[in-house]
This record gives structure tokens, sequence and C-alpha cells, in this order.
């Protein structure tokens, strides 16, 4: 291992032992901050922004108000009878004075900066798990956006004998994608929105990127590792024709292409009361999608050709 990825460190606002949802097996799942889209039903908004923040867990707090107290440039205020965190007045000074005198840990940062060796270290506490087809996976946010630290990490996964997955958006440069291959074993992309328009509507950025780098990998001779994802979110996503369209795109390059639909998550609206200025895009939250739902989208995607549909 190169000399330099000894100070190499990775933003990460999640470490999830345990994980049954994130690849086969029992998984450690690393989720590193930061990322290119800004999806408006984003299931980590946390993982969003790249930078560090202070945020304040209500249901901790017993309003004792030592924050505001020792606070010296209102960068945290009542307001609405709650406690509120004001993001552009925040310093690291403020910040360690505010998580060091709550009492209660109600108020803490959003992510930790950790070393390649502390991130292995925790992966190997789970090793003994991984021989029963688990591993580590990278999630976010965007992994790829903290390249050079996801690289240099599967390469030690690897050499650790480690199962590695990666959760990605694929809106990347796709020299990222080259150098990260050869050390993963499974590969989950997302093609939210087919349509270009709609996908620069709802993500903030086009579909152009992702579907080269679909194409690549689906033409790689990883093709047969790769699971491609959409997730179902009601009026965005979860439409026919986006659907079909996103089929019969992955389908024509390649014709065992794996299809994930990834059934609507209602638990990721409670997160938005923790980030300031950023919006859930329902104000009233959709529930799951019940089996015989799933079923007619399923439907939909074999008819435009998908033969391997990962349920």
């Amino acid at each position: 291992m190169e000399k330099y990825y000894t100070s190499l460190t990775g933003r990460i606002f999640d470490i999830r032992r345990f994980s049954i949802h994130d690849g086969d097996g029992i998984r450690t799942t690393i989720f590193l901050k930061g990322c290119p889209l800004k999806c408006v039903w984003c299931q980590n908004p946390e993982g969003i922004s790249p930078e560090e923040h202070l945020i304040h867990f209500e249901n901790k707090c017993i309003n004792c108000e030592l924050c505001i107290k020792k606070c010296s440039n209102k960068s945290i205020i009542r307001e609405n009878n709650k406690i509120c965190v004001v993001q552009d007045k925040c310093t690291d000074e403020q910040n360690k004075i505010a998580t060091d005198i709550c009492p209660t840990g109600a108020l803490t940062m959003d992510s930790k900066n950790y070393t390649l060796d502390e991130v292995i270290e925790i992966a190997l506490k789970d090793k003994v798990f991984f021989k029963y087809g688990g591993g580590v996976t990278l999630s976010g946010g965007e992994p790829l956006y903290q390249k050079e630290f996801v690289v240099a990490l599967l390469k030690m996964l690897k050499e650790a004998g480690i199962n590695t997955a990666i959760e990605t958006s694929l809106f990347v440069p796709t020299e990222y994608i080259i150098e990260a291959l050869p050390y993963l074993d499974t590969i989950f992309a997302d093609l939210k929105v087919f349509d270009n328009d709609k996908h620069k509507v709802f993500t903030g950025v086009g579909n152009e990127l992702i579907k080269k780098n679909i194409k690549f990998i689906l033409e790689s001779n990883k093709k047969d590792n790769v699971i491609i994802r959409t997730p179902l979110i009601p009026q965005f996503t979860a439409t026919k024709n986006n659907i079909y369209d996103i089929s019969g795109y992955i389908s024509s390059i390649y014709s065992k292409a794996r299809y994930e639909l990834l059934n609507y998550n209602p638990l990721a609206k409670s997160k938005y009361n923790l980030i300031n200025n950023l919006d859930y895009c329902f104000e009233e939250n959709p529930k799951m999608y019940t089996e015989t739902q799933m079923e007619e989208f399923y439907y939909i995607a074999y008819s435009a050709g998908i033969e391997n549909l990962v349920k």
C-alpha cells in the first residue's frame, strides 16, 4: 500500500453493522458524505452536503438552553419553541462548545473523518460473519465523490479477503469507475429517471453521464455483477413509462442485465427535520407499495425485455 494512503481520510456519516439490505449476507455498510445529486426524495439527506454540520436531535433535548447561553454568535437559537442550529453562522469553535456542553448528546456533528486503518479495523470486527456471503458495502451520499479514499479502501478490503459492494449514482467521471471496478464484487447503480429533462428537475443534474457509465459497466467484464436499481417514488419515478424506458434501455445493452425495483421507503421523511433549508418532496407521506402493486411494476419491466429481475 502506497505511503500516502496513510494520510487519507474519508468523511463518513454512518457505519451500519449487521445490515442485510445492502447486498448479499450480513454486511457492514459505510455511508460516505457528499453527493452531486440533490434528489427531491433523497433517502439520506444528511449525506448530500460534503461538509460537516452541527445537528440537533429534538427527542434527546431537555431544553436546558446551555447551548444558547454559551453560543456567542447566535448560531444556536430558540425559534418556534424549538432549538435551532443556524448553519451559516456555525464555526468549528462554536460547534465544539455546543457538543461538549450538551448533557444529553442532542447536539452532535453529522459526520466524522476516519482514516483507512480505522475503517478497516471496524470492518474486520465482523469478518467472521462475512464468510457466509457478507462483506462491506460503500454507500452514501455518493461514495465515489471521495474517490481517492474509496479506491484505497476497496484495495485494502480486498487484500483483507473481504467481499465488496458499492451503491452509486454513477454521476462521476468514467475514469473513477475504471479505477474502482477491479476491487468491486458487486455494483449497485441507480437509474432513477430515464427522461433527461425530468431527471434534471428531480435530481438537479442530467442523466447523460449516468447512462454513459451504465453502458460502460454493462459492457465490462463485471456486467454480471451489476444490479441497476430504480427507487419507486410515487409521482416521480414509479410510472409505467419510466420503468418501461429504463428496462428497455438496460436490456438493449445487455440482455441478461439485472434490474431491481426498490419499494418506496416512507421512513426517509423523518430525517428532514435535521436538515436546515431542505424540504421533502411530499407534504403527506405516501405508503409503501403493496405486493400486488409491486407485481404490476415487475410486469412492466418484463414486458420491456428484462429477464433477470431482482426481487
